[in-house]
């Protein structure tokens, strides 16, 4: 059994004004209000990793209330969710100019929890719009605030 500090889905959580991603040219989601995730699946991570960072997204207090103050979550907000799967969260570049991976889930555990974290953001009655899998993608965003947050699981423990 890993040790609890092998264990880390890690997000990038950006605010927005609106987001998309294409690929070859054809754009496979988009968001108007709402927040993009960057999302990274580590080797070792769990289906309870992936459900406390759905869960941790869906209350997340990045929006402003009438006083101006970050008490609102996306679900207050009414916002919509552009959920992206990004292993390179996981690059490791303390040693040389070379980011190692090793650390990074295989594709298809990595996929698996990327589609449970979509999920269990969609049961809390979000929209939830995604990349395509180990694509080439180009993220357009219009950042608000800039509002950036990181998030990783093994911070829960």
């Amino acid at each position: 059994m890993p040790g609890l500090e092998e264990r880390n889905v890690r997000a990038v959580v950006q605010r927005a004004k609106s987001s998309s991603i294409t690929v070859d040219g054809q754009t496979v989601g988009s968001i108007d209000k709402g927040m993009v995730v960057l999302l990274g699946v580590e080797e070792h991570d769990t289906d309870k990793d992936a459900s406390f960072m759905a869960k941790k997204l869906a209350k997340l207090r990045i929006y402003p209330d009438e006083e101006g103050k970050l008490n609102r979550s996306i679900q207050d907000d009414g916002g919509q969710v552009l959920l992206i799967s990004q292993f390179t969260l996981l690059g490791d570049a303390r040693k040389g100019n070379r980011p190692s991976f090793i650390k990074a889930a295989g594709p298809d555990e990595a996929d698996r929890l990327y589609k449970q974290v979509k999920e269990d953001l969609e049961s809390f009655d979000l929209r939830v719009e995604t990349g395509k899998f180990r694509c080439d993608m180009q993220v357009s965003l219009v950042n608000d605030g800039p509002v950036t947050i990181l998030l990783d699981t093994k911070k829960q423990f």
